[in-house]
């Protein structure tokens, strides 16, 4: 079937009105921000005279405030509505990532990436829900949509922070303020307001989703498997130590191989394979590609930091797929307490993979991050009983209940 037809009778992915496009195309710009600094990161430290574990702050901010305000973004949306909701965030992102353009010190840039976490989390918790209840096509063509919005900005993200970090480590943050901007005004004139849901979602709601077994199950393998992501991420930079352009380009072919795998290759897996048995691979595939990268040359890391991006692809797929189904509480308030368990790993890993390189020496934290994957994958085979409650076909008013939806990074 081609990715681009919903199916038939539901028309293509591509004919989506303008408030669709406008979510869809901000959705790409707030997806950039992750992988933004990624090439900059030496560039960073070298002009704030920081270490490789100080600049690395600037990830742990950004997701400890993300996966805190998972319990918040729901609470909120389902008070003032997906498009206010929507706004809010993209409001805090245009003006922390501004000011973290204006930044003396690292400790300046890292509170600054807090705000900003906090804007994207309001701005990406609730996109998908509104693609959902604004799409033609159904939820199949909506949730398509929004995958590829999230492997377009992840690709582009390193591309455009080198593009800009060869200037001025400065540029890609005022650049990413820009572009957000633009998008706020998008979503303004495009975007109409969707009705409130008829419950309000409480603070403890997704802490009390996390008493179902399989959501937990689900919840605690993708902590693992973040860590492991995320020091890919936001530490292979530092030992790749390459120009902004080389590193840029290295993450951009990532990006690109994480956008073909999640939307393309995963689904066709699952189909032929099942899904447990595809996490459970493509997790170990993740644990073995990680040493090689910790223990090859240069050549090799290289290699082996592009090819991670396949295995991530899969995985985003099929963890969104997991923590969307598997629960029996609703969608929206069962995936903001899988995203508060699993956001704190991407706070984790970069602090501590510099610090394990400090205390030994720079192949160790690839070891710790594999470990951390084969633990993903131990956790989906000895909870598979819990993992494959069947799930529910996804509905728009599912979707839409509370505007939280799976932040799938």
């Amino acid at each position: 079937m081609d990715p681009f037809d919903a199916g038939a009778g539901t028309g293509s992915i591509l004919r989506q009105p303008k408030a669709v496009w406008a979510t869809a195309g901000a959705s790409v710009v707030a997806f950039m921000g992750i992988g933004l600094v990624d090439p900059i990161l030496p560039s960073i430290a070298q002009g704030l005279d920081a270490t490789a574990g100080q600049v690395s702050l600037l990830f742990t901010s950004y997701f400890l405030i993300t996966a805190i305000a998972m319990l918040v973004t729901g609470f909120v949306s389902s008070r003032i509505g997906g498009r206010r909701t929507l706004l809010a965030g993209l409001a805090l992102v245009v003006v922390f990532a501004g000011l973290a353009g204006t930044s003396d010190s690292v400790a300046q840039l890292v509170g600054y990436r807090a705000g900003w976490g906090l804007g994207n989390a309001l701005f990406v918790s609730t996109a998908l829900a509104v693609i959902v209840g604004a799409a033609a096509g159904g939820s199949a063509a909506a949730i398509l949509l929004y995958e590829s919005a999230l492997g377009l900005g992840m690709a582009c993200g390193p591309l455009l922070g080198a593009l800009l970090g060869d200037a001025s480590w400065r540029y890609p943050f005022f650049g990413t303020a820009f572009l957000m901007a633009i998008g706020f005004l998008c979503i303004t004139v495009f975007l109409k307001e969707q009705p409130k849901p008829a419950r309000k979602t409480s603070l403890l709601d997704p802490l009390k989703a996390l008493g179902h077994g399989g959501l937990a199950s689900a919840a605690a393998s993708a902590f693992f498997y973040n860590y492991t992501f995320f020091t890919v991420l936001a530490f292979t930079p530092f030992v790749l130590d390459m120009t902004p352009y080389k590193s840029g380009a290295v993450f951009f072919a990532w990006g690109v191989l994480l956008a073909v795998f999640s939307v393309l290759v995963a689904p066709r897996l699952q189909k032929r394979f099942g899904s447990l048995k595809v996490l459970g691979g493509s997790l170990l595939l993740l644990a073995a590609d990680v040493l090689l990268l910790g223990y090859g040359d240069h050549s090799t890391a290289v290699v082996c930091t592009i090819l991670s991006g396949a295995f991530i692809g899969v995985n985003n797929t099929v963890y969104t797929e997991l923590a969307l189904g598997v629960s029996d509480a609703p969608r929206p308030v069962a995936s903001a307490g899988y995203n508060f368990v699993r956001w704190f790993a991407a706070a984790a890993a970069p602090y501590f993979a510099p610090k394990i390189e400090e205390w030994t020496d720079v192949h160790v934290p690839f070891v710790v991050a594999a470990v951390t994957a084969v633990l993903g994958a131990v956790v989906v085979v000895v909870r598979r009983g819990a993992l494959t409650a069947e799930a529910r076909e996804l509905e728009p008013q599912h979707a839409t209940e509370d505007g939280v939806a799976v932040f799938a990074g």
